[in-house]
């Protein structure tokens, strides 16, 4: 008898350790309609010198000049836009892009980016430096969506400059003819009017140590609703943006920027804006949990004050967020999988989260100053998340091991997130393996209907966390596509240590 239950009691940990994690997914339990705006981009002129890229000082970097707009390329198509650019976004399918900024946009008139290019003047770049030529103005932002299909967001300066300005900008864009502006769009090549329906009322007001124009939650708010009504005077079916949270420093002042900016523009607006950069830790787990973590709660947050505001203020329309600045510099495998586990908190709150930005357009491929752009596999986690979740995201329930970060508590292994399109009965899975050395083996268990033949898992993974991209290597980033056995209302997969799998599965529902 002793001898059994010493037997038992070395069998037994074993064996718990050796089942498999566990992913529940109610395809009757929506969390929401997924919005495609989700699928956007950010784009400004950022100058940087060439330090930064391990060049000399002397090389000049701008993100937009040179990089996405430069007629004088053989690239070019006849608007001076790089081709391999905008053929990118468009296979990334990109619904929406928001500019001209950005702490750019604060210091900047839209009335030098108009009219004939050598009669525009040139500019500091207040907001980072160098010189802005001005050859990419509205027209230009505009002609730039057209070609990709993407629908334009216009953040308007409330820093230095004023309502006015804003308000003929409104006008030169959307007014149909027959006043000032509306008529110097004509005069400008362009006779019908833009319908930009996405106004974003400034750009990181809040952010006190480096935005130019900072106010005060008060003053924002009151400058805001002048805005609104001045704006909603020239066309009344916009939706606009606020200027939500960007500035996270110890005290949590955040939070109350937030409330105060709901509370006083509520009933003007139709989203609240959110930026949050994925935070950078020398500590892996710190660095792929913790952070994820921060980033759920900077949503979680917001929308709980937004359903706060709904109800003590009586607001009648509903208020979203917009996640409209967002990501990180991916330039390897440890720095591309916290962009999976951003879009998988967009659908997580799908319910509240209708648009999203990421920073910028031109990081979703890859560069070689010698030999050009390629994908990366932050291009491929991008497109497996714009091109496959579209749909409604619906419940999923994860049962895995968890681990600690100094900050939070039970952070799970396995960060999951379920899509689901009527139309094709399909389901697309994404698995974030966030464990540094251990391949997890989890069943996806379908609670409502069936797994229809094989499913498909694609991963995106990399042997080494740290190794920069390579142009001469981008073959290798293609996503490993392979076919996965279900039975009835279970498949099982094993997800590899440090990598994010995406798995298509059809389903026959009851």
């Amino acid at each position: 008898m002793k001898k059994t239950l010493f037997t038992l009691l070395i069998v037994l940990p074993t064996l718990l350790a050796a089942q498999n994690a566990t992913i529940k997914i109610d395809l009757e339990r929506s969390i929401g309609d997924i919005d495609p705006r989700i699928y956007g981009v950010f784009m400004e002129p950022i100058q940087f010198n060439g330090k930064r890229f391990g060049l000399p000082d002397s090389v000049q970097f701008n993100t937009l000049y040179g990089t996405l707009y430069d007629p004088s390329s053989p690239l070019a198509d006849d608007n001076g836009f790089k081709k391999n650019y905008m053929e990118a976004m468009k296979e990334l399918k990109i619904t929406n892009m928001r500019w001209p900024g950005g702490n750019f946009l604060m210091g900047y008139n839209w009335q030098d980016g108009i009219g004939p290019k050598d009669q525009r003047p040139a500019r500091i770049n207040l907001a980072w430096g160098g010189i802005d030529n001005n050859h990419m103005g509205t027209d230009e932002w505009m002609a730039l969506n057209k070609t990709i299909g993407s629908e334009n967001v216009v953040c308007v300066n409330l820093g230095l400059g004023d309502i006015k300005d804003a308000v003929y900008w409104l006008e030169y864009c959307n007014y149909p003819g027959g006043t000032y502006y509306s008529d110097l769009r004509a005069r400008n090549g362009h006779k019908e009017p833009y319908h930009v329906k996405l106004w974003d009322l400034g750009n990181e007001v809040d952010g006190y140590p480096w935005e130019l124009g900072y106010k005060t939650a008060e003053d924002y708010v009151k400058t805001g609703r002048e805005a609104a009504k001045a704006m909603k005077s020239v066309d009344s079916t916009i939706k606009l943006v606020a200027s939500g949270s960007s500035y996270y420093e110890p005290t949590g002042i955040w939070v109350d920027w937030n409330r105060k900016v709901l509370e006083g523009l509520g009933d003007k607006i139709d989203y609240l804006s959110i930026h949050r950069y994925w935070e950078r830790s020398d500590d892996y787990y710190a660095y792929m949990g913790q952070s994820a973590m921060d980033f759920e709660e900077k949503i979680k947050v917001p929308a709980a004050q937004i359903e706060t505001a709904r109800v003590k203020n009586g607001f009648k329309k509903p208020i979203y967020i917009s996640v409209d600045e967002w990501g990180l510099m991916s330039r390897n495998t440890l720095s591309v999988l916290p962009v999976a586990q951003c879009f998988n908190s967009f659908l997580r709150h799908a319910n509240v989260v209708k648009m999203a930005n990421f920073t910028l357009l031109t990081s979703l491929l890859g560069s070689d100053t010698k030999k050009g752009t390629f994908k990366t596999p932050l291009f491929y986690i991008f497109k497996a998340f714009s091109n496959n979740c579209r749909g409604i995201s619906v419940d999923t329930h994860v049962s895995c091991d968890t681990f600690n970060t100094p900050k939070f508590s039970d952070i799970p292994y396995l960060d999951v997130t379920t899509t689901y399109a009527k139309e094709t009965n399909t389901v697309f899975i994404n698995v974030v393996n966030r464990h540094k050395e251990k391949a997890i083996t989890a069943d996806m268990v379908t609670t409502s209907g069936n797994f229809a033949g094989k499913a498909e898992a694609s991963l995106i993974a990399g042997a080494s966390l740290n190794e920069v991209y390579e142009f001469d290597k981008q073959d290798q980033y293609v996503p490993v596509k392979k076919m996965v056995d279900t039975r009835g209302k279970q498949l099982t997969y094993t997800f590899p240590p440090h990598s994010f799998t995406q798995i298509k599965a059809g389903v026959i529902t009851k």
